[in-house]
């Protein structure tokens, strides 16, 4: 259990910078995560690590010479936002371009996209490096849904060495995708995780029971079976990876033994007194393994095996010299003659000005209301809503909905005070959520409540017709970007059936107050169909049949909000206008 810590929600961001306090030598903390101390004194390629907290020494502690020039630093288990990751490539940038490397999970390849495509539209030159070396996550012939794990710290070390040699851009990213491509990993979980603040772990085992095949992000193991003795354990660790030998590999390897968070050293020395000589027999080299803990968990008790096939290539720069706040490997320190001084950076913007009449301001107040009661609503749900996500993904869908709400009422609240119309007050709010709460849910909710106030600009107040659009800009906007379709298991199967519902009955001519209640009455009984179904999309997918007969928590959670805001968006015209921010 994590047992030290203040307000839980204030982890994440109280573990960096005291990380950045400690290692204030080689570190430096920026907005959305933190970069090497020392700029480079001349231009190369910058390498940057990204993912959610709870990794350690992943992805903050690889930041130095020889590895990663910055870290993008989301909450626990959460995916950093686009703006978090445009934030710290522009305080890593140096000329050369960026690379932004991360595992496969939805919600950071939504954010790091948006994030590259802010920068590119920058004349910044940018790419994206993903690992999927998770051998239990997708059968082979799906290697590209596989997600990240293990492996992410080879394929990391692989371009942070290319990098600090001075290979360019397009050689960064292709050395960082072969050596992805020749990594694989499995891992064991012996028992879960604990939040900071949780009173159980995200998922239990029976005494005595393992589940094999577990993700980094508390996602329990794809099955459980009899924790057997180490050699047992460490035979099928190795056949399951040596299964999936990638086509003409080599016979000299890169080997990591993890531990997931609060297995001990001496635990992994036993484990490895069994993998070594089963790899040795198999006729392979070990070139420079690993031991120890890369890429944890939390407090997970648990183990994971990642192996990389060398070659010419990839064995110089696995081998060669690092030093990072939590990994060294040989002589790696520069000289004060290589350094450059820190560049500043400056957060500071004039305040928006705002040009919106008074009646779309007298809407925007029901905006601010309509979020304040999802935000009553989404605090009372929190623990529900993790629990519900943790039966096959993180648990985190309760946290980070509460982080994106309590982010867009105080942006709200921050805009209409200064002026704003409902347009403003709603792009304002969603900007927030998705700087804020990360992850899947969090991209795709700050987007929508953008389009939503975008199609409703700032210069009335919105009709029925005006209402209807809104909500299909905002559909439109989440369908466009997550790519989920009806049945896969996502918000979207609550979203659809509101967005048709009351489209429908507006253009029959419906009171839009009622069309609404039908609306969120059609998305309530879709999230609670999608018990039935098996997820194809997210976190959730490669534990398909243990998401059987638990509702969806995204489209669970739209289907809440949606009908909480109802009196305040789709209410009468005279109760639009009457409603008050809230207190």
């Amino acid at each position: 259990m994590t047992r030290i810590f203040n307000d839980p929600s204030d982890f994440a961001d109280e573990a960096l910078a005291g990380f950045c306090d400690v290692h204030s030598d080689l570190v430096r903390q920026v907005t959305g995560g933190a970069v090497r101390r020392h700029r480079p004194a001349k231009p190369k390629v910058a390498v940057l690590a990204g993912g959610g907290s709870g990794h350690y020494p992943a992805f903050a502690g690889l930041i130095g010479t020889g590895f990663a020039d910055g870290a993008v630093v989301g909450n626990i288990f959460t995916s950093p936002s686009a703006q978090q990751a445009y934030a710290v490539a522009k305080a890593a940038d140096s000329g050369a371009g960026v690379v932004f490397t991360y595992g496969n999970y939805a919600g950071d390849v939504l954010n790091f996209g948006m994030a590259s495509e802010r920068l590119g539209a920058e004349g910044i030159r940018v790419e994206n490096v993903l690992v999927t070396d998770d051998v239990a996550s997708a059968p082979p012939s799906e290697a590209d849904k596989r997600r990240g794990i293990a492996g992410d710290f080879t394929v990391f070390k692989v371009m942070g060495a290319a990098a600090e040699a001075g290979a360019d851009l397009a050689d960064v990213v292709r050395l960082g995708r072969k050596a992805n491509s020749l990594t694989r990993t499995i891992g064991s979980a012996f028992h879960g995780c604990t939040f900071p603040g949780a009173e159980a772990p995200l998922f239990t085992l029976k005494d005595r029971q393992m589940g094999l095949g577990l993700g980094i992000h508390g996602e329990p193991g794809l099955f459980d079976t009899e924790l057997p003795p180490a050699k047992e354990l460490g035979q099928e660790l190795v056949s399951r990876l040596l299964a999936e030998t990638p086509h003409g590999a080599g016979d000299r390897i890169a080997v990591i033994l993890n531990g997931l968070g609060s297995t001990k050293h001496e635990e992994l020395f036993v484990l490895w007194l069994t993998v070594a000589p089963l790899l040795r027999a198999a006729d392979y080299t070990l070139v420079m393994p690993e031991v120890g803990e890369l890429v944890t968990s939390l407090d997970m008790s648990g183990v994971s095996l990642t192996i990389t096939w060398l070659d010419d290539e990839l064995e110089p720069l696995w081998t060669a010299p690092a030093e990072t706040p939590a990994y060294r490997r040989g002589n790696a320190a520069l000289h004060p003659g290589d350094r450059m001084a820190e560049r500043a950076s400056d957060d500071t913007a004039a305040p928006a000005v705002f040009d919106a009449t008074e009646e779309s301001r007298g809407y925007a107040a029901n905006c601010v209301a309509a979020l304040a009661a999802a935000r009553e609503s989404l605090h009372g749900a929190e623990t529900r809503l993790g629990d519900m996500d943790a039966v096959a993904g993180d648990g985190d869908h309760g946290r980070g909905m509460v982080r994106g709400i309590d982010a867009a009422v105080a942006a709200a609240s921050d805009t209409i005070a200064r002026g704003a119309g409902a347009g403003a007050v709603l792009t304002a709010s969603g900007d927030a959520w998705a700087d804020k709460a990360g992850g899947t849910s969090g991209v795709l909710w700050g987007a929508g409540l953008r389009a939503f106030g975008e199609s409703l600009g700032n210069q009335q107040s919105p009709g029925s017709t005006d209402l209807a659009t809104a909500v299909g800009a905002f559909a439109a906007r989440i369908t466009g970007l997550g790519k989920a379709e009806p049945g896969d298991k996502t918000m979207v199967d609550a979203l659809l059936p509101f967005t048709e519902t009351f489209s429908r009955l507006v253009s029959e001519g419906g009171d839009p107050s009622r069309a609404w209640t039908e609306a969120t009455a059609a998305a309530a009984a879709a999230a609670e169909a999608t018990a039935s179904l098996r997820p194809r999309k997210g976190r959730a997918r490669p534990l398909a049949e243990k998401s059987v007969g638990t509702a969806d928590p995204g489209a669970t959670s739209l289907a809440m909000i949606f009908t909480v805001m109802g009196p305040h968006l789709a209410g009468p015209v005279e109760a639009r206008h009457t409603a008050g921010t809230p207190s």
